[in-house]
């Protein structure tokens, strides 16, 4: 699931687990400084995202808890946002990779904040797998049959 996205100063990488910011070259250098940071998508706690115009070019950033934020001043937010290590800048040309890749990081984000699955129950008559023990048993005695196993298996584990 590697997506990829050029942007101005900077590219986007997203493997599905972390967004890299990758930066060279002239205009790297005059405004954050070369080379890469990478932020798991358990880090992320928050992605602004600003559409490129006509004429201006759009961004997205990511917060991270314990960063540094602070809110722009009308006129401002592209400027400050290209000094922001943890943004990118696009074009219209560019967007719609960096909106393959905000979708993409957007869904990853919901599924690390989703509720883990709960774990199985035991039952009344004693722990989950002692329930289970007890059905293997009637199995191999005759008592049931394996489709009647699966099935009883399948409840428990509901």
């Amino acid at each position: 699931m590697d997506m990829y996205a050029k942007g101005n100063g900077g590219q986007l990488s997203f493997d599905g687990a972390y967004i890299t910011i990758h930066r060279k070259g002239f205009i790297a250098r005059g405004t954050v400084g070369k080379g890469e940071k990478r932020l798991h998508v358990s880090q992320i706690s928050a992605v602004q995202w600003k559409p490129a115009g006509w004429v201006t070019s759009g961004f997205i950033q990511f917060t991270v808890p314990g960063g540094v934020e602070r809110r722009s001043s009308f006129g401002s937010q592209n400027r400050d946002a290209g000094s922001d290590e943890n943004s990118v800048l696009f074009t219209r040309d560019q967007e719609p990779a960096f909106e393959q890749i905000r979708a993409a990081l957007d869904a990853a984000i919901a599924t690390q904040h989703a509720p883990a699955p709960s774990a199985p129950q035991a039952t009344p008559g004693g722990s989950l797998a002692d329930e289970l023990t007890k059905l293997g048993q009637l199995v191999q005695q005759g008592l049931m049959t394996p489709d009647e196993y699966a099935q009883a298996k399948a409840r428990l584990l509901a």
